[in-house]
């Protein structure tokens, strides 16, 4: 019986050490965690427009908030004014003691590439654009990452809608700048309208944008909504009923021009719409999404943990990268049989049956 009793004092204490051991590895592990949270900065340049454009620049901030959240990381943030600002944030951000810097959009590419070069024991990100060299030819960056997205396949189904949806038979896209993360847009959504034509024998038209060209209308500004506004009322002029703003804030104006006119629809970019502008929430059919906060937040996540990659991160729409914003207010107006199709086509540009092309595609 003591042999027993003695057995059994010896195996509670094996057990108390192995729990207390095992415990032991866990903190080590929670506090090696923890301290690589506290020893990374990640950060942020926005493009003109700032933090609360509803565009692409507030995605990528939600994403960074996040990660400041759930990861414990230190986070900063340089908000740009106008192009003359991207070269001084991205330097303050470096300054600062980031680990990890980005810069959310197209026009950030050069300062970006720049600041990589000169800081190679930094890590660099960049939101809608690769990293080129003077010429525009692709090169890689050890320590930059680019954060892309095949906007053209959510932009396709969204232009299919339009076409469907349509009172006027004419529908409308406009762009800020003319530079690929915008065009690409463009070309989806054309082509979206022309499948629906070939599919329905239509001849919807869509004003704005000429895929074979390249050419279209432009407001050459992502901040200043009154031109917005008076491009969308030159498209309502001339019989649109639906229009694509592809142009940051800038797309808001032409969205007040769309209320003002009490009978068009606009389709939002970036974002969903209904949720991030409830303003113009009753005039929104849908929107062309881009995961750009979860981009961020997953180029983040990687970096921290040592696990940084130069390979491009692609959104699209079998990764769920880009998608279809949800038609709200106007999905028991639209028919089942235009939802079923719509539907049907996500699924085989998801399966790469049906591909969407896009000069601008990644």
């Amino acid at each position: 019986m003591k042999k027993f009793k003695s057995f059994v004092a010896i195996a509670a204490a094996s057990a108390m050490a192995l729990s207390a051991c095992s415990g032991t590895d866990e903190k080590k592990s929670s506090d090696a965690m923890s301290s690589k949270s506290s020893d990374f900065k990640a950060c942020l340049v926005s493009d003109a427009g700032g933090w609360d454009d509803k565009s692409f620049n507030e995605s990528a901030f939600d994403g960074l908030k996040e990660a400041e959240k759930e990861f414990g990381v230190a986070v900063n943030t340089a908000e740009s004014k106008s192009d003359s600002d991207f070269g001084p944030n991205t330097q303050t951000m470096i300054d600062d003691g980031c680990s990890l810097i980005i810069g959310v959009g197209f026009l950030l590419a050069p300062g970006i590439k720049k600041a990589a070069e000169e800081n190679t024991d930094l890590h660099f990100g960049l939101v809608d654009a690769a990293f080129a060299d003077d010429k525009g030819n692709p090169v890689e960056l050890p320590n930059g990452r680019a954060l892309l997205f095949n906007t053209q396949e959510a932009a396709y189904l969204a232009g299919y809608v339009a076409a469907g949806a349509t009172k006027t038979g004419t529908v409308a896209t406009f762009g800020g700048i003319q530079i690929p993360s915008v065009t690409i847009f463009m070309d989806g959504f054309v082509d979206g309208v022309k499948a629906y034509n070939e599919a329905k024998g239509t001849d919807i038209k869509v004003l704005g944008w000429d895929k074979e060209t390249q050419n279209g209308s432009f407001t050459n500004s992502f901040d200043d909504q009154a031109l917005g506004k008076s491009q969308a009322q030159q498209f309502i002029e001339q019989g649109a009923d639906i229009i694509m703003p592809v142009a940051g804030p800038v797309g808001l104006g032409a969205a007040a021009a769309a209320k003002e006119a009490g009978n068009v629809m606009i389709v939002g970019v970036d974002s969903d719409w209904y949720v991030s502008s409830p303003d113009y929430k009753d005039i929104v059919l849908t929107s062309v999404m881009k995961g750009i906060g979860e981009s961020v937040k997953a180029a983040i996540k990687e970096a921290m943990g040592g696990d940084f990659t130069s390979k491009p991160y692609v959104g699209t729409i079998e990764n769920k990268g880009v998608s279809l914003a949800p038609f709200h207010d106007f999905d028991s107006k639209l028919s089942d049989e235009l939802k079923t199709e719509v539907k049907d086509l996500e699924a085989k540009i998801a399966s790469g049956e049906l591909k969407v092309e896009s000069p601008a595609a990644n």
